[in-house]
């Protein structure tokens, strides 16, 4: 099994797309797990949830749980499944609840600001 480690980010982040920013918190986690690059998890409160779709795709981590998807819906694109959540998160990651993740691509920026 790989080793999960959550922190708190450091800093400010953003995530923007189509020109929009999407959110903006100084409360995101930062997920590591085994040799992955880490992932910055933002608070749902801090997310213009406006623009996020739920879609019908999940999938199923053995250490995390069961994740659900969201699509990017903006005035000029729609990015599939490009946002993902564990609403119920396996009891190791219980601090990702109520946060939301987002794919690395060339239409979605996660910075710290």
């Amino acid at each position: 099994m790989s080793k999960i480690t959550i922190r708190k980010a450091t800093g400010r982040w953003v995530v923007r797309s189509g020109g929009a920013v999407l959110g903006e918190t100084s409360n995101a986690l930062e997920l590591s797990e085994g040799d992955l690059a880490p992932v910055i998890y933002f608070p749902r409160e801090d997310v213009a949830m406006a623009f996020l779709d739920k879609s019908d795709k999940t999938t199923h981590c053995p250490h995390k749980g069961d994740a659900s998807f969201y699509s990017i819906v903006n005035k000029s694109s729609v990015t599939e499944n490009a946002v993902w959540s564990y609403e119920a998160p396996l009891e190791a990651v219980t601090e990702i609840k109520g946060h939301l993740a987002f794919l690395h691509l060339d239409s979605v920026k996660v910075e710290q600001v």
